[in-house]
């Protein structure tokens, strides 16, 4: 069959569209973060699995750091990066406040906060906070598992001095006595305790949301294939750690520049990785958490935290990645 010159330029025309159309859909670069309380983050960058996956698609890989789920949120909110680890609660804040995200995977179950003072201080239980300075950072899991502490020993922000710092900058206003207590993160928690003899004098494993890699939604909406494709990569690297824990502490030491002993203490005993999707105990943890803060007045009272939980996790691209 002859085809005409009119059917010759219409099938140049929808080829072109159609290269178009998968030009958009790829994009130039992949913007992710890596931290060191996400240990799998890790091993991805120093292995460079997402190199790797997306070379032949001639997809770039850029890696930003973040010190903790508000910068990762920030960074996310600002569309500086495209993937980005936090706790659960800290991603329904930033949900409810305006941030467009979905939680889209679990990296980890952990104990990564807990409140911490030096082991002369003479505070042993919430209740003894009651005037005293806490060094926080607001807008991650320890800052809402101090709010969750207090509002359980009947005391509020106002009963507390709050010092906003950053994670680190939290540990050494601690040891240097510049506060009375710390809502510490590992593996910076793990360290003083370790190192400066610091004690957790108030620890609650369940309060500890999951760690939560969140997509922002402008990029899942346009790149979808792209979003299954990082998890069918990160998954790769979960299970890897699974099996290969030795490995994975030399990864996370060459990062953090940490001696054994606190490496050990935060991944043998308080980073558990056999978790991946985000189903009904990611939400359950996150709705508590939810609920929690919007009785202790952090929320607004006309807050719907299960209609903005439903909103914030989306499990179809780990469905997809792992079908």
């Amino acid at each position: 069959m002859i085809l005409s010159r009119r059917s010759l330029f219409a099938l140049a025309a929808a080829a072109a569209l159609a290269a178009s159309a998968a030009e958009a859909q790829a994009p130039r670069e992949i913007r992710i973060d890596f931290a060191t309380y996400n240990p799998v983050s890790l091993v991805l960058k120093e292995k460079g699995l997402l190199e790797k996956a997306f070379e032949k698609d001639g997809i770039a890989i850029r890696w930003v750091q973040t010190l903790g789920s508000n910068k990762a949120l920030e960074f996310l909110n600002a569309g500086s990066i495209d993937f980005g680890s936090t706790a659960g609660s800290a991603a329904l804040v930033a949900k409810i406040n305006g941030n467009p995200i979905k939680s889209i995977y679990v990296y980890s179950r952990p104990e990564w906060t807990a409140l911490v003072t030096r082991k002369d201080s003479g505070i042993a239980k919430v209740s003894d906070l009651k005037g005293k300075r806490v060094a926080v950072t607001r807008g991650t899991d320890p800052h809402i598992f101090l709010v969750r502490a207090l509002a359980e020993a009947k005391l509020t922000d106002k009963d507390v001095k709050f010092v906003l710092l950053q994670h680190p900058d939290g540990r050494l206003a601690l040891e240097r006595g510049d506060v009375d207590a710390w809502a510490g993160l590992d593996p910076m928690m793990a360290a003083t305790e370790i190192e400066a003899g610091s004690v957790l004098f108030h620890r609650k494993p369940e309060a500890n949301t999951w760690g939560i890699l969140n997509v922002r939604e402008e990029f899942a909406k346009k790149h979808p294939q792209v979003v299954t494709r990082v998890l069918e990569v990160y998954e790769e690297a979960r299970r890897w750690s699974l099996a290969n824990p030795q490995e994975v502490k030399a990864i996370f030491a060459t990062f953090t520049k940490l001696p054994p002993a606190v490496v050990d203490r935060q991944l043998d005993t308080r980073t558990e990785l056999t978790h991946s999707i985000i189903g009904e105990p990611q939400r359950e943890s996150i709705l508590a958490a939810g609920l929690a803060l919007k009785e202790a007045g952090v929320l607004p009272a006309t807050t719907d935290v299960k209609a903005a939980v439903d909103d914030l996790i989306d499990a179809r691209y780990l469905a997809k990645a792992t079908n």
